[in-house]
């Protein structure tokens, strides 16, 4: 069953705390380095930078897509939890890549278990009890949606044609930026400048994961059987 992209709804919205981005450090830029990241911290604790700034939120909406109005939404959406991917669909199909990406980001928290935890994030231990096909059913979300250019597979391609580099994967998909000769991590507080837009952004831009406690969280997504074949692409 498919509903008209001109009848649907958006009935779901990401909270704007989970998955909090980290917090910037701010310290002496040195010319030709590439600064300290503000999105991916230590694994176990923040390192020795001092000064750091209150940590913020990604936007709390992307202007809609004209381009996609004549789109179909997907009701045909398998979870083993039961989650209702609808929403995520729809955001997708819409161009509201600001909302989707944290709807993503709060699903995994709940298919992770860590939302009946009591806990808003994910730890990379947790990251094998995802079930696959949700994983799945985001990834094929993601991936219809933005031309085959967002998703977790796409960003584990950039991450293998960077020989796992995680310094080159984030220049490759943007995720880096320059103040002047200074190369740093896009921030993701106050006015975002990461990229919403299927159009401008690089492949692999989205969605966004965040490394308060390091790389690891995103180094298990991309490392998830989920993506040992391409059974993830079929649809139901």
């Amino acid at each position: 069953m498919r509903l008209l992209l001109s009848t649907a709804i958006v009935l779901l919205a990401g909270s704007a705390n989970a998955f909090a981005p980290a917090p910037i450090c701010r310290q002496n830029a040195v010319v030709g380095v590439v600064a300290p990241s503000p999105l991916f911290m230590s694994e176990v604790a923040a390192p020795e930078e001092t000064n750091m700034a209150d940590s913020g939120k990604p936007p709390a909406h992307a202007d809609d897509d004209a381009h996609v109005a004549d789109a179909t939404i997907p009701t045909k959406l398998p979870s083993e939890v039961g989650m209702d991917y609808v929403p995520l669909a729809t955001m997708l199909a819409t161009g509201q890549l600001a909302e989707a990406d944290q709807f993503t980001r709060d699903a995994l928290i709940v298919l992770a278990g860590s939302k009946e935890k009591g806990r808003e994030f994910v730890y990379f231990t947790e990251v094998k009890r995802i079930p696959a096909t949700d994983l799945a059913t985001i990834e094929r979300l993601w991936n219809k949606f933005s031309g085959g250019k967002f998703g977790y597979s796409v960003q584990k391609k950039k991450y293998r044609q960077s020989k796992e580099d995680f310094e080159v994967f984030c220049q490759k998909i943007g995720w880096n930026t320059k103040d002047g000769e200074v190369e740093r991590k896009k921030r993701w507080f106050g006015a975002s400048e990461f990229i919403y837009d299927v159009k401008k952004a690089p492949e692999g831009h989205l969605p966004l994961t965040s490394a308060l406690r390091g790389t690891s969280l995103l180094k298990e997504l991309l490392a998830h059987p989920v993506w040992d074949d391409d059974e993830w692409k079929k649809e139901p």
